[in-house]
C-alpha cells in the first residue's frame, strides 16, 4: 500500500467518522433546544448539503479517472 492510497483511505474513514459524529451532536442539538420538527429539518439539511458535497467529490472523482 502506498502512501497515497493510505492518506485516501485515511481521509474517507476519518472524514466519514467525523461527519456521523456531526449528525449525533444536531440531533443533541435540535432535541435539546427543543427546535422543533423545522428547526431540525434545516439543521440536518444544511449537514446534509455537506455530506453530498462530500460524497459527490468522491463520485466525480471516480468518473473523471474512468
Amino acid at each position: 500500500m502506498s502512501i497515497a492510497e493510505f492518506e485516501e483511505i485515511s481521509l474517507t474513514v476519518c472524514v466519514s467518522g467525523l461527519v456521523f459524529l456531526m449528525v449525533f451532536i444536531l440531533y443533541k442539538l435540535g432535541k435539546d433546544s427543543s427546535a422543533g420538527k423545522f428547526g431540525t429539518f434545516v439543521l440536518f439539511l444544511a449537514l446534509g448539503m455537506g455530506i453530498f458535497g462530500f460524497a459527490a467529490k468522491s463520485v466525480i472523482k471516480l468518473i473523471i479517472d474512468i
